[in-house]
């Protein structure tokens, strides 16, 4: 499988997923609005994903399927089942007792994560009810991501890509039966989010059977392979996961402003996530294995080659994505957000949150691409180093913006910590001579920024003249606008790419795998 098809199909089962997403924060928008059941809500979803973040989807994986190819190709599927059911012992086990703990200890641990809201007894009490529901997930979500990890490894891209659309059916569903029941303080969309981790965890259970790589529970010992994966991933835990620490810093801050801050940012980062989503996630996913594979047979050329395509298509998708966000912030958030609890205000706060991360958007995806280079040479203790310079630079600068714009100063803050951790990482890598930008990435990364401006150019003008329609038109008129603006946008940069030369989709489809 090329690369191009590997990040295709990651891409576009991320891309349903991301759309059922979308209708899902439309929902929650327009049942919840930005008020304190939402806050604690997003408070108790944000805290198992942070964990998932680190210890599964990022530092796991990252250790993981290195060492999983490497047992393929030494030892075939038997030697890959072996290692990977030892890796789950150890994993069920540890993660077991750290939900339990995590149980008994929720009020102390919220107390770190939302210090303002203990100034509404109340509404902390909410954030612990629901934080206890949604926890278990991280135990079923983890052990997902284990196995999607090892289905990668034998090039089975398509279920694990798929499972988060589970998610957001599950959590549709609790937000209908919400609604319907008049069940208002958030429990039974908590509990919809845990279920969903028990059937994104089954499904890929069978996936993996299906693949003949299904694996059996077994009593867990730290065997080489498995201390070799902690050793691996013990630094990686802030490396692989920083997105998620800085995004955990800016909750825990922002719970000190105004009410509604939390969910202003949240809704603007479910936003700025679809791309990164689709694009970020789905390139990093694809390009792991191949890069391990070349980097473990000595072939440099090869390695850098799948970086410099992994870095090209990452920017040509996200760069004009990141452009037509910001400038289409309002409108977006206007005529798909702005009904039920979700009014003028709340859709203005947002869009100013959205702008903000929308800057960080490319360098977000940069790190995605740029920290599987580190991985794949088992290098888990630089991403670290620089993931710490990202978190500092985080802290410092939100702790400072914030006094004087908000829940803005929390995303723009998040932002030039991404841009700093991304030209870290590009940087050590030059100099230890693991990538560089080859010819064709010098020749088309200028021209990409180029297209990226006239589009850009184009949109504006167009939101220009379109504003009547957007601000003051029946619902069909403002939904046909934004739609005629968003394809206005993509034939823009279709046609620049084009008439520049940077786009070659025959080539494309002869990516190094």
């Amino acid at each position: 499988m090329t690369l191009f098809r590997s990040v295709a199909t990651v891409g576009s089962w991320t891309m349903v997923s991301r759309l059922f997403g979308f209708a899902r924060d439309i929902l929650t928008a327009a049942i919840l609005g930005a008020g304190p059941v939402a806050d604690a809500f997003f408070v108790a979803q944000r805290l198992p994903n942070l964990f998932r973040s680190l210890f599964a989807e990022g530092a796991f994986s990252a250790a993981f399927v290195p060492l999983a190819n490497r047992a393929l190709v030494d030892g075939g599927k038997p030697a890959l089942k072996e290692f990977a059911e030892e890796a789950f012992a150890v994993l069920f086990t540890a993660l077991l007792v750290f939900v339990i703990l995590g149980e008994i200890f929720m009020p102390w641990v919220m107390r770190v994560i939302a210090p303002g809201f203990e100034q509404e007894p109340a509404k902390f009490q909410l954030v612990v009810n629901l934080t206890r529901i949604t926890f278990p997930y991280l135990l079923f979500i983890s052990l997902t991501a284990l196995q999607g990890g090892l289905l990668n490894t034998v090039d089975r891209f398509a279920a694990a890509a798929a499972t988060p659309v589970l998610l957001n059916l599950f959590l549709i569903a609790g937000l209908l039966l919400m609604m319907a029941l008049h069940l208002p303080d958030g429990r039974l969309l908590a509990a919809a989010l845990t279920l969903s981790g028990v059937a994104q965890f089954c499904w890929l259970m069978l996936s993996c059977r299906g693949a003949d790589v299904g694996l059996r529970l077994r009593m867990p010992h730290l065997t080489k392979g498995v201390r070799q994966t902690l050793r691996v991933m013990g630094p990686g835990v802030l490396g692989a996961g920083v997105t998620q620490l800085n995004l955990l810093v800016s909750t825990a801050l922002a719970s000190l402003l105004p009410g509604g801050s939390v969910s202003y940012l949240y809704y603007a980062d479910r936003l700025n996530q679809l791309p990164l989503g689709v694009v970020g996630i789905a390139v990093a996913t694809a390009i792991l294995p191949p890069l391990s594979r070349a980097v473990r047979g000595g072939d440099t050329a090869a390695a850098i080659a799948t970086q410099n395509r992994g870095l090209e298509l990452a920017l040509l998708l996200t760069l004009p994505a990141a452009t037509a966000l910001a400038i289409l912030a309002l409108p977006i958030l206007t005529v798909l957000f702005e009904r039920g609890a979700f009014g003028p205000a709340e859709a203005s706060a947002t869009a100013a949150a959205l702008i903000s991360y929308a800057v960080g958007l490319p360098a977000f995806v940069l790190v995605k691409v740029l920290a599987p280079a580190f991985f794949a040479r088992h290098d888990t203790k630089t991403p670290v180093k620089v993931a710490m310079a990202s978190l500092a630079t985080n802290l410092l600068l939100t702790v400072i913006l914030m006094r004087f714009f908000a829940h803005v100063g929390v995303a723009a803050a998040l932002s030039v910590a991404g841009w700093l951790q991304a030209t870290l990482l590009m940087t050590l890598l030059a100099r230890r001579e693991h990538f560089h930008l080859d010819t064709r990435a010098r020749a088309n990364l200028p021209r990409i920024a180029l297209a990226t401006i006239g589009m850009g150019a184009v949109l504006a003008a167009l939101r220009a003249a379109l504003h009547p329609a957007l601000a003051g038109g029946a619902m069909m008129l403002r939904l046909a606008a934004l739609a005629g603006l968003v394809a206005a946008g993509l034939a823009a940069f279709l046609a620049l790419i084009l008439l520049l030369g940077v786009v070659n989709w025959r080539e494309l489809r002869r990516l190094p795998a």
